[in-house]
């Protein structure tokens, strides 16, 4: 080990949430390791975490590749006790899925199913070896239905709350606490803020700004939540869409999401 000191392993934390997950670790004085795409200006985000007085490492990788995962995993695991691990990368789309190329279908898989269990899986011995650690997992509000016209998506994030609950069951007789996190709506940039001003109203539910996620998350990890849900519209949607019977609701989700594909024609 380079170091006695206990990280955060934050993936996908050049932007968006990602970035917001990693500033607020630093908030609470924990250090942090991150991990984004190369180019994508991880540095500055490592750079502002170190400036709130913790050690804020990063390194460049696509985790959509499984060997960069084993190779990042195996190098973490050598240098660094890791208590922590958030699993924050993902990416999804709205298209129709018979438009859809096969490397727009891989990518959501290998990102959003793949990379999560897969460097779960390589970290866990790790963060088994601390005295208490947290695992948290990102999901969506998306995972509660079938969606038209994303398709994929959704299903990648029924994975995530699925490999979260067993993995918690498994798990929670020894030191590592398992979490899964549903966000809604949030304004990340500039894509998702348009996508969610065509939906207007429908789009604004559950609309929180990314900062104010990360604070709920890391908060609800630490006090062992589960499964979170944010906002109180967010708890009213995940009853709304436990009790309207798929049949129903499926419809009413695909028809405000082919809005979307508006946005690619235009």
């Amino acid at each position: 080990m380079e170091t006695n000191r206990e990280y955060a392993l934050v993936t996908g934390a050049s932007r968006g949430l990602g970035k917001c997950l990693a500033i607020e670790l630093a908030k609470r004085g924990i250090n942090t390791i991150l991990v984004a795409l190369p180019n994508e200006n991880i540095k500055a985000v490592a750079e502002n975490s170190k400036q709130l007085g913790v050690d804020s490492i990063y390194f460049e990788t696509d985790l959509s590749i499984k060997v960069n995962i084993i190779n990042l995993a195996k190098m973490l695991n050598s240098r660094y006790a890791i208590n922590i691990l958030i699993n924050n990368v993902g990416c999804g789309g709205t298209r129709s899925f018979i438009d859809c190329d096969v490397e727009y279908i891989d990518r959501i898989i290998q990102l959003n199913v793949m990379s999560t269990s897969i460097l779960t899986h390589q970290i866990l011995p790790n963060l088994m070896k601390q005295e208490k650690s947290y695992i948290l997992n990102v999901s969506s509000m998306a995972s509660f239905s079938p969606i038209g016209y994303k398709t994929v998506y959704p299903a990648s994030k029924r994975f995530i709350q699925h490999f979260s609950r067993g993995l918690y069951q498994e798990l929670k007789s020894t030191n590592v606490f398992v979490s899964v996190v549903h966000p809604g709506s949030m304004m990340t940039n500039e894509d998702v803020t348009n996508r969610i001003k065509l939906h207007g109203m429908l789009g604004k539910i559950g609309l929180l700004s990314p900062e104010r996620v990360a604070e709920i998350s890391i908060r609800r990890l630490f006090k062992r939540d589960t499964l979170i849900l944010l906002g109180w519209m967010n708890k009213l949607n995940w009853l709304l869409m436990a009790i309207i019977p798929v049949w129903i609701k499926m419809p009413i989700l695909s028809i405000a999401v082919k809005k979307e594909l508006s946005l690619k024609l235009a």
